[in-house]
């Protein structure tokens, strides 16, 4: 499933720029705007060139494969929650004047899910995990959430989209009732 998804990215950048006089990129998400909004949904799979996805391709795939190791309904909803929570959080706060593109929000949001989820789970694979994930991917997560650090890069939907991680990794977490004390 996850290859099928980069396969669907990779075809649509083909198209993108292929096609004389399709600006694909332009359905991404542009706050605030209602004709942005279904920005939502396609930005993930419209890329600013082949040199954009490519930057994007191998920490989704190790990332989303990292994910999918939880199970296919895992990931698919790991996947939707990320896309949509990230994305709605960039079209209500980001920056007006950009267009959000890239599949960088699910990167962001598989890394925010997968550090969450395995603190929240206390599982030692799942620590292992978040562990390697800040080890290989912390310094681009810092540096990819921090205002204008790189012009014209979508900070916010990086950001939003970790957050949506986190948020995603926490509400499919263990649940915990708390014990009464003996005392």
């Amino acid at each position: 499933m996850l290859a099928i998804m980069v396969t669907v990215m990779w075809a649509v950048e083909v198209v993108d720029v292929v096609v004389p006089g399709l600006d694909l990129d332009v359905h991404g998400i542009r706050p605030r705007a209602l004709s942005g909004l279904d920005g939502i949904v396609w930005a993930p799979f419209l890329h600013g060139g082949f040199g954009h996805l490519a930057s994007n391709t191998v920490p989704l795939l190790v990332l989303g494969g990292l994910v999918l190791l939880r199970g296919r309904q895992r990931w698919l909803s790991v996947t939707a929650a990320v896309a949509l929570g990230g994305g709605t959080l960039t079209w209500l706060a980001a920056r007006g004047e950009l267009v959000h593109i890239g599949a960088s929000i699910l990167v962001f949001g598989y890394a925010g899910y997968l550090l969450t989820a395995g603190f929240v789970e206390r599982s030692p694979g799942g620590i292992v995990i978040a562990v390697i994930v800040v080890v290989i991917f912390g310094g681009t997560l810092l540096s990819g959430i921090l205002p204008f650090a790189i012009p014209g890069v979508s900070w916010e939907g990086h950001l939003f989209g970790l957050a949506a991680g986190a948020a995603t990794g926490f509400a499919t977490g263990p649940s915990r009732t708390l014990e009464p004390r003996q005392g």
